[in-house]
C-alpha cells in the first residue's frame, strides 16, 4: 500500500472504507491511522518539536493540517506553548488553555515519508484487527469451532478460523493424530488471552470438556439440559469415562447418549480418533458412583474415608486386572471421574491384611497387658483396637466376654492403665529431651504422643505450632505426573479431622498472643422461638425462687398460659414437701 496526497479528496475515504471492509474493522480506525501517518510525516518536515495535527473530514475527505499553540502560565516548550500575555496580543479573549491553530500548506510525501506512513497505518490496522479478534472470541470460551489447518510447527497446529487464527499446542492434541495442511478440524476453545504478539486463541482436542461439548452437539437431551454431564475423564486417543444424569426419570441417560445402535456415541468416537468411551450413570452416593465408574470390573466391597476423599475397593481375585486396567488406565480414569483416590485390593489381599491386623493387635495386648495369647485373641476378636480403649471402657464390656468375670476384667483394666502410665512417662521424658516446651502441652487437643511428634519435626514452641496450617498436621495431596500423591503430615497417624487440626492451630495462636479468644470460630447456636419451645416443653423456669407476680410476668413474656405454669409450680411444691 502506498500513501500520498491525492487531488481527489474522496480517495482517502475510499481507501479507508476498502481497508476497513477487508480487515473487518471500524472505518474510523483506518482514518485515524491515516491522520496519524500524515501527522508523523508533517512533523518530520516542519520539526518534531511542533504540535502538528492532521484531520480528515469524514464526509468530504478534505485534509486539514494545523500547527497548534496552547496558552499556559509558564512556557516550557516555545514551539507548542505561549504565555497569556503573548496570547492577549493575538486575541483579547484568550485565556489559559486556549489553543491557537495555524493552517499549514499540504505536503508532498517523499519515498521515506511514504514508507513511514505505510508502517504507521499497517501497525494501527493490525492492532485494531487484533483487538477485534480478542473482543470476538473472549466470550466464546467453552465453544466448539471449525477451522482449517493452516500449518504445523513443531507439533503445534495453527488453525485458520476464518477471521482469526487459533493454536492447538502439542499437549492439547490427540496423541498419534496426524493433522495435515488444509484439513478441516473441530476443536474446543478453552482460553483466549491478550499477549504481546496479539490475542492468542488456545484450542484443544484433548480437553475433557471437548467431549462433553461433542455430546451436546450429538445428543439433543444434553443440549436441552434434560441430561447433564457432571464430569468427564479422558486418556486422549485411547479411552474415556463420562458421567451422565437425567433430570427426567422417564429418560435413560446412558441409553440416550449411546443412541440407536450406538449411532450417537459412535459419532463422538469417530471425531476423537477412535477413543473408547464408557458412559457411567452418575450417583450422589460416592460408593455407588465409584462402583459404576470402575466398570466393567465387578466390586465386592468398598470402604469409604470421606475425610480424605479416599476409598478402598475390594474385588474378586479374577477381577483385579480388569479393575486396574492396562497400565492402571481404568482405575486412574475412575479416580479422575469421581474425584476420589481409589485403592484396589483383592479379596485374598483383604483377608491377609485383616489377619495381619488381628495378629498385630494380639501381640500388642500380649506385651502391654502381660496376658496369654488366648486372652489377647479374645480381646482382639471383640473389636478392641488399642490399650487405651480397654483401659477406659465400661467394665461390663470386658466382663461379658466368654470366660471373663468382673475380677478378670478389673485386673485387665488395671494392667492397661499401668501400661498407659508407663508409656506416658516415657513419652514425657522423650518430649523434654526433644526440647518441646511445656506450654505446647497446655494447648487444648495436644497430648504427649503428639508432642513427641512435634519435637521430631522441629515444632518445639507454641509459636512454632501457631505458624503451621491444617495440612501440615493432617497431610495433603499433590498431583505428580497426572496422579494424586499423598504427602504425610506431622500428625498423620492420629487421623485428625480438618476441623480438629485447624482448631488446634487456632488455640496455639491464642496461646501465642497472635489472636484473642473472640477470634476463635464459635459453634453455631440454633435460635428457637420461645413460644415454640414452651409448647415443646423445652423451657425450664426457676419457679422455685420466683414470686407469683414474677412467675405470671415470665409466663406472659414466653406466650404461655399462666395456669400451665401455676400447675408446674404446684407439682414442684408437692415434690418438695
Amino acid at each position: 500500500m502506498s500513501i500520498g496526497v491525492s487531488h481527489n479528496r474522496l480517495e482517502l475515504l475510499h481507501i479507508a472504507r476498502a481497508l476497513a471492509s477487508e480487515k473487518n474493522i471500524d472505518e474510523s480506525i483506518v482514518i485515524e491511522a491515516i491522520e496519524e501517518a500524515i501527522q508523523k510525516a508533517a512533523r518530520s518536515r516542519y520539526g518534531a518539536e511542533n504540535d502538528i495535527r492532521a484531520v480528515i473530514d469524514r464526509k468530504t475527505g478534505e485534509l486539514s493540517l494545523t500547527r497548534n499553540m496552547t496558552v499556559v502560565e509558564e512556557v516550557e516548550n516555545d514551539n507548542q506553548e505561549l504565555t497569556l500575555e503573548h496570547a492577549k496580543r493575538i486575541d483579547a479573549n484568550a485565556e489559559i488553555g486556549t489553543v491557537f491553530s495555524d493552517e499549514l500548506p499540504p505536503i508532498e510525501f517523499g519515498r521515506v515519508a511514504s514508507q513511514t506512513a505505510k508502517q504507521v497505518i499497517t501497525q494501527k490496522v493490525r492492532d485494531a484487527e487484533r483487538q477485534r479478534q480478542f473482543e470476538e472470541y473472549k466470550d466464546r470460551v467453552g465453544e466448539i469451532v471449525n477451522g482449517i489447518v493452516k500449518r504445523v510447527e513443531y507439533g503445534n497446529v495453527i488453525v485458520d478460523l476464518g477471521r482469526a487464527e487459533g493454536i492447538i499446542r502439542r499437549a492439547d492434541g490427540i496423541p498419534r493424530e496426524n493433522l495435515q495442511n488444509n484439513e478441516r478440524v473441530r476443536a474446543y476453545i478453552y482460553d483466549v488471552r491478550e499477549e504481546v504478539r496479539g490475542p492468542q486463541i488456545f484450542l484443544s482436542r484433548a480437553h475433557p470438556d471437548f467431549m462433553a461439548a461433542l455430546f451436546a452437539q450429538e445428543v439433543p437431551e444434553v443440549y436441552e439440559g434434560i441430561i447433564e454431564i457432571p464430569s468427564v475423564a479422558r486418556d486422549p486417543g485411547s479411552r474415556a469415562k463420562i458421567a451422565v444424569i437425567s433430570n427426567d426419570s422417564s429418560i435413560d441417560p446412558v441409553g440416550a447418549c449411546v443412541g440407536m445402535r450406538g449411532s450417537r456415541v459412535q459419532a463422538v468416537v469417530s471425531e476423537l480418533a477412535g477413543e473408547k468411551i464408557d458412559i457411567i450413570p452418575w450417583s450422589d452416593e460416592p460408593a455407588n458412583f465409584i462402583v459404576n465408574a470402575l466398570q466393567p470390573a465387578e466390586v465386592a466391597k468398598v470402604v469409604l474415608d470421606e475425610e480424605d476423599q479416599r476409598i478402598e475397593v475390594v474385588v474378586p481375585d479374577e477381577q483385579l486386572s480388569l479393575a486396574i486396567g492396562r497400565r492402571g488406565q481404568n482405575v486412574r480414569l475412575a479416580s479422575q471421574l469421581t474425584g476420589w483416590s481409589i485403592d484396589i485390593l483383592t479379596e485374598e489381599e483383604e483377608s491377609e491384611r485383616r489377619q495381619k491386623e488381628f495378629a498385630e493387635r494380639t501381640q500388642l495386648f500380649i506385651g502391654a497387658l502381660d496376658v496369654d495369647e488366648v486372652i489377647a485373641q479374645l480381646l482382639a476378636t471383640e473389636g478392641f483396637t488399642d490399650v487405651e480403649e480397654i483401659a477406659y471402657v465400661e467394665l461390663g464390656e470386658i466382663a461379658v466376654i466368654e470366660g471373663f468375670d468382673d475380677e478378670t476384667a478389673e485386673e485387665i483394666q488395671a494392667r492397661a492403665r499401668d501400661y498407659l502410665e508407663r508409656i506416658a512417662a516415657e513419652q514425657d521424658a522423650k518430649r523434654k529431651e526433644l526440647g518441646v516446651e511445656d506450654a505446647v502441652m497446655e494447648v487444648e487437643g495436644v497430648d504427649l504422643a503428639m508432642a513427641v511428634k512435634f519435637g521430631e519435626n522441629d515444632v518445639k514452641t507454641v509459636d512454632d505450632l501457631a505458624g503451621l496450617v491444617g495440612d501440615d498436621l493432617r497431610g495433603w495431596f499433590e498431583t505428580k505426573n497426572g496422579e494424586r500423591v499423598r504427602e504425610p503430615g506431622i500428625l498423620e497417624e492420629f487421623n485428625l479431622s480438618s476441623e480438629d487440626a485447624d482448631m488446634m492451630i487456632m488455640r496455639a495462636r491464642v496461646a501465642a498472643g497472635w489472636i484473642s479468644e473472640e477470634d476463635l470460630p464459635q459453634p453455631e447456636v440454633e435460635e428457637v422461638d420461645a413460644a415454640e419451645a414452651g409448647e415443646a416443653g423445652d423451657i425450664d423456669l426457676d419457679i422455685e425462687n420466683m414470686d407469683l407476680e414474677a412467675l405470671e410476668a415470665e409466663a406472659e413474656a414466653l406466650g404461655l398460659d399462666f395456669n400451665d405454669v401455676d400447675g408446674e409450680l404446684a407439682d414442684e411444691e408437692d415434690q418438695a414437701g
